[in-house]
């Protein structure tokens, strides 16, 4: 099967919809964090125009642009989708894995949406900081970035809480998500 990132929207959504085990929700989670990459990438495309190439705020939106990397967490799919295969194969009756072939493989599976976490967590902070500089006209769009980015925060989260983390990293990641949750609280605020 065409990897995760290279399918259409339409593709993808057949596939995840579909009554298999991939992709799932940690598909799902990455493939979300990357449109609200986007959204918010499309914000500081908007926010390089003259006038903002005088005041600095271009070289603001150009920073962010960088920072949203929409190519990893697309990608961050089709390592979701090969880790919890891997993990299934550990699943089987007759698995000749070594025990520490399968902590490896159990590791990963925790890995890879806690990375995502902290990949939204990361660009929510740059988006957040970006808004000041952006274009009056499309803030709305930096700030769908981050509802969509901490939406798939939250998603990836219960993708690693399924993989039995250790009490101090759910901590860890916890902290992240009430960050997230802070952020998104402030921007609700009425003016």
């Amino acid at each position: 099967m065409m990897a995760l990132s290279q399918q259409s929207i339409n593709e993808f959504c057949k596939n995840l919809a579909a009554k298999q085990p991939t992709p799932g929700g940690g598909a799902s989670a990455a493939m979300v964090a990357a449109i609200g990459a986007a959204t918010a990438a499309m914000s500081a495309a908007y926010t390089q125009r003259k006038k903002d190439e005088e005041s600095g705020a271009a070289e603001h939106a150009r920073q962010l642009v960088e920072k949203m990397n929409i190519a990893e967490l697309e990608a961050m799919a089709d390592d979701d989708e090969k880790a919890y295969k891997d993990l299934q194969s550990t699943w089987k009756k007759d698995c000749t894995l070594s025990e520490e072939e399968i902590k490896a493989i159990q590791d990963r599976a925790l890995k890879v949406p806690t990375v995502l976490v902290e990949a939204c967590h990361q660009r929510i902070l740059a988006v957040n900081e970006f808004l000041p500089h952006c274009n009056p006209n499309i803030t709305s769009d930096a700030k769908v970035g981050i509802h969509s980015l901490a939406g798939a925060a939250r998603s990836a989260y219960q993708t690693v809480l399924v993989n039995t983390p250790p009490e101090d990293e759910k901590k860890r990641i916890c902290g992240l998500l009430l960050e997230i949750g802070a952020i998104e609280q402030d921007m609700l605020k009425l003016e």
